[in-house]
């Protein structure tokens, strides 16, 4: 089983408190998986929504493909997610009566299918961003002088 990352949401990491976390499949068309493989993507403003009990990926950038002629597709379109019936059920719960939301984390090919892991998360309060800033901070004092010693 071979996994390749292709993107990464490190917003995601700085702005929310990850609470769970889903893989789900994607409906993409020939020249997005393309454009996909070659590492054009971007989560900058993406997110998931539900509509009609269906779990859709907003705002996530997937550049043109170069070779692509008419039929290429549009870089920020609404993507349907592929995940179980009962995930949906209970992600579209938790974010309609306690406030959580659902943010893409990582995009990644696992056996040649691209693969999007998204996350039921709280947004964090800025105490709570400094907080996580500073325990990184200590963390890379910490390699500094293991190293160092070494």
């Amino acid at each position: 089983m071979s996994v390749k990352q292709v993107a990464f949401n490190r917003k995601a990491l700085h702005e929310y408190e990850i609470l769970e976390k889903y893989e789900a499949g994607m409906v993409l068309m020939g020249t997005e998986i393309k454009s996909i493989r070659k590492g054009s993507v971007q989560f900058k403003d993406a997110y998931v929504s539900f509509v009609n009990h269906e779990a859709w990926v907003k705002e996530m950038y997937i550049a043109p493909y170069e070779e692509g002629n008419r039929f290429n597709h549009e870089e920020t379109r609404e993507r349907k997610l592929l995940l179980h019936d009962y995930e949906i059920s209970k992600l579209e719960k938790k974010v309609r009566l306690k406030g959580f939301t659902v943010v893409p984390l990582t995009l990644y090919l696992k056996d040649g299918r691209c693969k999007l892991e998204i996350a039921l998360a709280q947004g964090k309060n800025i105490h709570d961003k400094r907080e996580s800033d500073k325990e990184k901070d200590a963390q890379r004092e910490i390699a500094k002088v293991m190293k160092n010693k070494r």
